[in-house]
């Protein structure tokens, strides 16, 4: 089973200030798989910095945090403008997948209520579930990105039960930082995770507190996965 390691270039759901140098650094630690949000940076350095993904032979992702439908709308008319691999978030698919028609994009949105700015992820396993079937069963929803940690179900259950649900992908996103929440959603069957935060502020268990020492440490807690399994 495929598991991807997403590295966001963002803090408190907003790519930062300084994301081409922690790039840069990503791109040397051989991080394969790199995102931003739609909010922090204009859009002209959002294109710099996945032409640099690119570039450095990953694949780019951005997540949109949008909490209306304007909003959205233009986050979805931006990710085909910049070009990336994925789309991450959202929620009104019927106004986005028109958008991403003529394009190569796979759309991750997420399933569920999404409230607030940091996002959480509101209602019962059961109304999560059932949001995640009704998304993905529209053609051009290529899997699901669920704000599992930003809800306040019980998380195992609620990965468990969404993955198991249906037969698209499921990304694991949100307030992972510590090597417990990659084995758990490695274990609920999700195609990969995304960490932002804690590797940029150090926070993740590692020999040291610099991104790369973060990075490697999150690389090598997937890397175990995949022996032990």
């Amino acid at each position: 089973m495929t598991y991807n390691f997403i590295f966001m270039l963002t803090r408190n759901d907003r790519t930062v200030a300084d994301a081409k140098q922690h790039l840069i650094t990503a791109i040397n630690a051989g991080i394969k798989h790199i995102g931003f949000k739609d909010i922090g940076l204009p859009i002209e350095d959002l294109k710099a910095l996945n032409k640099l993904i690119k570039t450095g032979g990953a694949t780019s992702y951005i997540e949109v945090v949008s909490l209306d439908t304007d909003s959205e709308i233009a986050s979805a008319k931006a990710a085909v403008e910049i070009g990336v691999d994925y789309l991450l978030g959202g929620t009104r698919v019927e106004h986005v997948l028109p958008l991403l028609k003529d394009s190569n994009i796979q759309y991750y949105p997420f399933p569920g209520r999404i409230e607030g700015h940091p996002s959480n992820l509101m209602g019962s396993i059961e109304d999560i579930v059932q949001s995640a079937i009704s998304l993905t069963q529209h053609e051009g929803v290529h899997g699901l990105d669920l704000l599992a940690y930003r809800s306040s179900e019980s998380v195992p259950e609620l990965m468990a039960a969404v993955t198991s649900a249906i037969n698209k992908p499921v990304i694991m996103a949100g307030s992972i930082a510590g090597p417990e929440r990659i084995i758990a959603a490695y274990e609920a069957n999700a195609a990969g995770f995304t960490i932002g935060t804690a590797a940029l502020d150090g926070l993740f268990p590692a020999a040291n507190t610099d991104l790369s020492s973060q990075l490697d440490a999150i690389q090598t807690c997937v890397a175990k996965l995949a022996l032990d399994h």
